[in-house]
């Protein structure tokens, strides 16, 4: 059983700043990329960042030069360090992992997604 965790959601004013974790516990072998991705009400899922196992990062445009996707692989632990907030960063925040779990199976994983209020 493989669990994603996060944390770091709040309120915070326009120009804030918010640190989002996100934990993965369970039988694993292998956590290849991680990412986090956020839906707003009324609105699709999206990509925010992504990160491989050797520190590939890539962000959608909107967050480019705001946002920082890191990644402890001794914790098996993402983080998102969100700076210069903005009202239209309001989401909920979901953790994503690719989980190797028995060295053939190949899964994708979601957390259970936390909040992030931004206000004007």
């Amino acid at each position: 059983q493989v669990q994603l965790v996060e944390s770091g959601g709040g309120l915070v004013q326009a120009g804030g700043s918010l640190r989002l974790s996100c934990v993965v516990s369970g039988t694993i072998a292998r956590i290849n990329a991680m990412g986090w991705y956020r839906q707003a009400p009324e609105k699709q899922r999206e990509l925010v960042a992504t990160i491989t196992p050797v520190g590939r990062t890539k962000y959608t445009d909107s967050v480019q030069g705001r946002f920082t996707i890191s990644r402890d692989n001794a914790k098996n632990t993402v983080y998102l360090q969100m700076n210069g907030l903005k009202p239209e960063d309001t989401a909920v925040y979901y953790c994503n992992a690719v989980i190797t779990t028995n060295g053939v199976s190949v899964t994708n994983y979601w957390g259970q997604g936390t909040q992030v209020t931004v206000s004007s």
